[in-house]
């Protein structure tokens, strides 16, 4: 079943995206949950799939598709792999409401057709984990920014290094249903950010975890990330984690998924 389908008028403009090959690492043991995994800003979706293929979580399967090629204003409309339209990496940046809706509902349609006793779940890295923040709202409020109904139910969503799109306004969306609300607060989602981040400020990740829990999200887990190496000194201490991921952060990961979606770990 297809909601926008594999091409969809998404960003500023209306123009239309085509997004790119889907990468899926099957899982090794038995079905128990699906994940789709988002990459950040000019990657794509084998370099994420060798990663999660090493995890030691056997019944997960992930998807990790590729996103549209399209011009994006922080690299002053330069073309490259984007979710959406972006110039501020920041939760005061500006929304591109219609190609963060389009990649929303592509990511919904990759999920659609897993069988209806797997657990869902979305994921992503920078850019890729603020499109799985919107995808949250967007299960939570029920819709999408365009009003059209969200056809998925999600299990747990993580974000690593990312921001939360449309923050400004998701408390005054979130209020006044009690399905949304039961929703919001019953969603599993971990934030992880590490404190040296040179692309989206440490800050930002606190920022879209006080917006989430003042508008109801209150199923979080923040961890935070200095990076420093346990053979230094503090003041000869060396930042080593920016805007990438680390050992000990995939290990949280997946140990979080594992009690969040009750999959069993290997090794």
């Amino acid at each position: 079943m297809s909601y926008y389908g594999s091409s969809s008028s998404g960003g500023r403009g209306g123009r239309r995206v085509e997004y790119g090959r889907s990468y899926v690492v099957r899982p090794k043991g038995r079905h128990l949950a699906t994940i789709v995994w988002l990459h950040g800003l000019g990657d794509n979706g084998a370099s994420w799939s060798q990663l999660l293929d090493a995890l030691p979580l056997p019944n997960i399967k992930w998807i990790c598709p590729t996103a549209a090629t399209r011009p994006v204003a922080a690299f002053g409309g330069f073309p490259c792999t984007a979710w959406f339209d972006v110039d501020d990496t920041s939760v005061d940046g500006r929304d591109d409401i219609e190609g963060l809706d389009a990649s929303a509902a592509h990511i919904a349609n990759l999920l659609s057709s897993e069988p209806s006793d797997v657990k869902l779940g979305i994921g992503g890295f920078s850019m890729g984990a603020a499109a799985a923040l919107h995808s949250a709202a967007c299960y939570a409020h029920g819709k999408f920014s365009s009003g059209t109904p969200y056809p998925i139910t999600l299990s747990a969503v993580v974000s690593l290094s990312g921001w939360l799109p449309c923050s400004r306004t998701l408390r005054g969306k979130m209020e006044g249903s009690h399905m949304a609300a039961r929703r919001a607060a019953s969603l599993p989602i971990l934030l992880s950010h590490g404190r040296a981040d040179e692309v989206v400020p440490y800050r930002n990740g606190e920022r879209s975890t006080e917006f989430l829990r003042s508008s109801g999200f209150s199923y979080l887990t923040f961890k935070s990330y200095n990076g420093y190496t346990s053979h230094t000194t503090p003041d000869k201490a060396l930042p080593l984690l920016g805007h990438y991921t680390i050992p000990e952060e995939m290990d949280d990961v997946c140990r979080w998924l594992s009690s969040r979606l009750s999959v069993d770990r290997s090794r």
